[in-house]
């Protein structure tokens, strides 16, 4: 589904079709291990449903960047064996199929250099190509681009039918200062993410979203909700 001019909802990752450019948000890889130490054991699945999931949008649109926008490992101070194993298996996945990689440095990515290095893969703050700058959402920025395309939030919705709840994750599309804003979900199987009808939401970019568009995505397909206070009546 298209969400703007060019760009396209593709699973929980966005395209821009012209430059051919996949983004995806909040890999947190580590994340198992993390749980782990905390004493909350769960299979060890993600990075191999992450490379599954990213062989099935690479397949269907062949592009020749990709862009991590921010958050690509969990821990904030040190890099754990499991987030530097998975971080390096997906880099070397990703640049045998695409031209070249691209990372967004996030909150929780302050030395995530030396496997940037090591891979001779970019690392930056934003990201600009035409009208469209890529940025985490952690900071406020200053900008001439129209379309500001942030993660950081990990975007859901709980939905209920009868006695039955279930969160999935959504894309936001609304305005900031005049341009228009495209929020994209985590790209984690394993973190559900905020529900933005119930939860505070973290990113300054965020202040008022009511009047924010909607983009539920569950088992591939994309389901336009409409405005977030629309959504609130409802519930």
């Amino acid at each position: 589904m298209e969400i703007s001019k060019g760009i396209e909802i593709i699973e929980t990752g966005l395209f821009l079709r012209k430059e051919k450019i996949l983004i995806i948000n909040d890999l947190h890889i580590g994340y198992e291990e993390a749980l782990h130490k905390k004493g909350i054991f769960v299979p060890k699945f993600q990075i191999k449903e992450i490379i599954s999931l990213l062989e099935i949008i690479i397949i269907k649109v062949q592009p020749k960047k990709i862009v991590l926008n921010g958050d690509v490992k969990h821990e904030f101070g040190k890099v754990l064996r499991q987030e530097w194993k998975e971080v390096l298996q997906l880099m070397d996945f990703l640049q045998k199929n695409c031209e070249e990689v691209i990372i967004i440095q996030g909150n929780h990515d302050p030395i995530l250099a030396p496997i940037a290095i090591r891979k001779g893969v970019h690392l930056v703050k934003e990201y600009k190509v035409g009208d469209v700058i890529i940025v985490h959402g952690d900071e406020l920025i200053d900008c001439q681009e129209k379309i500001v395309i942030i993660g950081h939030e990990h975007t859901a919705i709980t939905i209920r039918e009868g006695g039955k709840r279930e969160k999935y994750k959504c894309f936001l599309k609304g305005k900031w200062k005049g341009k228009e804003l495209i929020v994209v979900p985590s790209f984690n199987p394993l973190l559900e993410g905020t529900d933005i009808l119930k939860e505070e939401l973290l990113s300054p970019f965020l202040g008022e979203i009511n009047n924010f568009e909607v983009y539920v995505v569950s088992k591939g397909e994309v389901f336009d909700f409409g405005k977030v206070k629309n959504i609130v009546t409802i519930q």
